[in-house]
């Protein structure tokens, strides 16, 4: 059964006054205030006022016939990566807190709001956006959805955007994705995220983790939803998604790198969902991608996050590296031994990597691949420095694989009720983004049974 309310559903109660703006700004507000429940810890702040102020001001358009947006009155989050106006941009660091508040929102945040979206808040994160597990020692870690009791991480870096989202405190989220951070913690809570091609959504307005690779994305309960946000955020119309038929699909699953050490449940639901597929007429072909081995060693000394976040850091660190987390501060000084030699490597090494990916991938409708090899581990299993790295290193793997050949893809979930939750990725090379949608669109539904 497929997430509800979604962004169609919730536009339809509000055209024909089945509910308003203010309350569903005020039913949001209240799953975050639940005793309960995560909203201290999936938020770093709550805008109430201007939120409700926003809802109503949409609610009094309606009633006056003015038109606005379908989507106008819709709560949503924002990462704390993002400016908006009037507010400081922390990033998830107690090393931002003094700064200037922002002169004017983001891009995207922007576009947002001109779609009629409220914006209810600011999101945690891993600090800085740099780990795909969601730990933050500053605001506290958001437990997934999975055995809450038990406490599990919710996926990084946008832990608050997936939690806000599964949770019902917002109808959909704007999060980043640099290695897999919309992905990997829609995975881990049973949700939906997109990253899309780097090139469409403008970057501007957002703290960087790496120029090269940082997409800004959405996370919501369905395809369709993705699908309304990122025609948003890339400034592009919102045109209904026509969902592909799984018959004649023509999909690859890549053998190489990403079929390794799955857990258990991992491999069930991905194989599970592969044979539904392939039942109802997908073409599904396994092959060898022999360009991802070359990843890892792109990434050995960290790669363009480590390079790109030291030359962002390299100050801010001096001063106030003693505010920083240790395990992301490491991270960070891992790229101060790269030369100028290196980045230009690295830079041709992905160039090629691109070039020839895209050959490897053109015979195929697009690619399928477990979001995680992992499902979300324990929180009180990563104390540990080095069950930490392993554990992220792990997350983060299949997700990074896409953003390294300047890819666009979607996770959508592929467990059934009651498991432990699992990501299905689809996903293609640049600019075949519509096409993805469309066939994760399609599949959705069919995987989960």
């Amino acid at each position: 059964m497929l997430n509800t309310p979604t962004l169609a559903a919730l536009a339809d109660d509000l055209k024909n006054g089945r509910t308003t703006a203010r309350k569903l700004v005020d039913d949001c507000l209240a799953n975050i205030a639940e005793k309960s429940g995560e909203g201290p810890r999936a938020f770093i702040h709550v805008d109430s006022e201007a939120a409700i102020e926003a809802a109503e001001a949409m609610d009094r358009l309606r009633q006056a016939n003015a038109r606005p947006s379908p989507f106008a009155g819709i709560p949503i989050s924002i990462k704390d990566l993002f400016d908006i106006r009037g507010q400081v941009t922390r990033a998830g660091s107690r090393a931002l807190e003094d700064s200037a508040p922002a002169e004017a929102d983001a891009p995207v945040v922007g576009r947002l709001r001109r779609a009629g979206f409220v914006v209810i808040g600011r999101t945690n994160m891993t600090e800085f956006a740099y780990s795909g597990i969601g730990i933050n020692p500053h605001f506290g870690t958001p437990r997934s959805v999975w055995q809450r009791s038990v406490g599990h991480v919710p996926g990084g870096s946008s832990s608050g955007a997936a939690v806000s989202v599964a949770d019902g405190m917002a109808h959909g989220a704007l999060g980043t994705d640099t290695g897999g951070s919309c992905r990997i913690p829609a995975a881990y809570n049973g949700i939906v995220g997109f990253k899309p091609t780097q090139r469409r959504v403008p970057l501007d307005g957002g703290v960087p983790l790496s120029f090269t690779l940082d997409s800004f994305g959405p996370l919501a309960r369905t395809v369709a939803c993705c699908a309304v946000l990122d025609a948003v955020l890339a400034g592009e119309p919102v045109v209904p998604l026509q969902p592909r038929p799984i018959k004649g699909m023509r999909l690859a699953v890549p053998t190489t790198v990403a079929l390794d050490q799955l857990d258990d449940e991992v491999a069930r639901a991905f194989e599970r969902a592969l044979e539904l597929l392939s039942r109802q007429g997908a073409l599904i072909e396994r092959i060898a991608v022999p360009e991802f081995l070359d990843v890892g060693v792109m990434n050995a000394n960290g790669g363009f996050a480590a390079a790109e976040s030291y030359a962002w850091h390299r100050y801010l660190i001096t001063s106030k590296g003693d505010v920083y987390d240790p395990g992301v501060a490491i991270r960070i000084l891992r790229g101060e031994g790269f030369t100028a030699a290196d980045y230009i490597d690295l830079q041709n090494a992905r160039k090629s990597l691109i070039s020839r990916s895209s050959v490897t991938l053109a015979p195929y409708d697009a690619m399928v691949l477990p979001t995680t090899p992992n499902t979300p581990p324990r929180i009180a299993d990563l104390a540990d420095a080095k069950a930490f790295t392993k554990a992220n290193v792990l997350s983060l793997r299949n997700c990074t694989l896409i953003n390294m050949i300047d890819g666009c893809a979607i996770s959508i979930p592929c467990h059934r009720e009651g498991e432990v939750p699992v990501g299905f990725m689809v996903a293609g090379s640049a600019g075949a983004d519509r096409r993805i949608l469309e066939l994760a669109a399609g599949m959705e539904a069919a995987i989960r049974v």
